[in-house]
């Protein structure tokens, strides 16, 4: 999939602003961004379910929404959505019925976890096994791309990996996977690839190892909340950033070095604070994230 210039207007505002990438064949992409950055639209645009002010998206070759794409591409929708009385095996056998080389139903309904639950009735699924049969009518009319949209939201531990397991077993097969989600831990160990946009630009372009790896370190400890940091950043040197990240949850960004890690220590002692858990190394995916978008919340 290739995006060229993708600019998507709501009124004033431009959602989408000239932005490009591009997905490769037989790869996870993970476009990464906060709430507002045009996701949203992007995907959407992509999938054929909205218009482009501007620039092109050609999806395996073909322009969104083409009647040659409805058997080749799959998406999983962030919400769940089907028919309130049907069973869940009913369900996702008559979306097989609409491909001429669907999966198997039943054995996809055993690879996500729900044969248990096939002859339950949607409306009385949790909102987990929604999320799973959400994904499994994604796959089985065996899709050459699929767009997968917060897969694992709202899934205890199990199933998440259950869902990474699958996603990974997508690539393996040489399935395209777009996937959009705001859990980086997610995105750190599916994405081939990382898209990162905010308000509708580009900021980010890479695999998780080339946007970590130029990253500056970061020095990480916990102490009493609500430390004085003020005092801190007047001893560290220039490009050295203390904050806290959660009540009693401290990082240092910047070069750490060994009088960095000195100066941490000699004045949480002047403040009668104790480090613990000091520990340094690379930014996180998360951190690049935060790096380029802010810490403020968006609604």
């Amino acid at each position: 999939m290739e995006v060229v210039e993708l600019v998507k207007r709501y009124g004033e505002l431009a959602a989408v602003n000239h932005l490009s990438f591009r997905a490769e064949a037989g790869a996870v992409t993970a476009v990464l961004g906060p709430n507002g950055a045009g996701k949203t639209s992007t995907i959407e645009i992509c999938e054929g379910l909205r218009r482009a002010d501007g620039g092109s998206v050609a999806v395996l070759g073909h322009s969104p929404g083409d009647r040659e794409l409805r058997h080749r591409v799959g998406v999983m929708p962030q919400q769940p959505g089907s028919y309130p009385g049907a069973r869940c095996g009913e369900m996702l056998r008559l979306i097989a019925s609409y491909f001429a080389d669907p999966l198997d139903p039943a054995e996809l309904l055993e690879q996500v976890g729900l044969t248990a639950a096939a002859r339950r009735p949607f409306r009385r699924l949790s909102g987990g096994e929604k999320q799973r049969l959400s994904l499994a009518m994604a796959l089985v009319g065996r899709p050459e791309l699929v767009f997968l949209d917060e897969p694992s939201a709202g899934l205890d531990v199990q199933a998440r990996h259950l869902t990474w397991d699958l996603i990974r077993g997508l690539r393996a097969a040489g399935t395209s996977v777009v996937l959009t989600t705001h859990d980086m831990d997610e995105a750190a160990a599916l994405a081939d690839r990382v898209i990162i946009i905010d308000r509708g630009h580009l900021l980010a372009n890479g695999t998780v190892a080339e946007l970590t790896h130029d990253a500056a370190q970061s020095l990480r400890f916990t102490a009493r909340p609500g430390l004085e940091l003020a005092g801190l950043t007047a001893r560290l040197p220039v490009g050295c950033v203390p904050i806290e990240l959660t009540p009693g949850s401290y990082q240092v960004e910047g070069d750490i070095s060994p009088s960095v890690l000195a100066t941490v220590t000699s004045w949480a002692a002047e403040l009668g604070a104790m480090p613990r858990d000091l520990r340094t190394g690379e930014r996180s995916l998360e951190d690049v994230f935060l790096s380029l978008t802010g810490r403020e919340l968006r609604s």
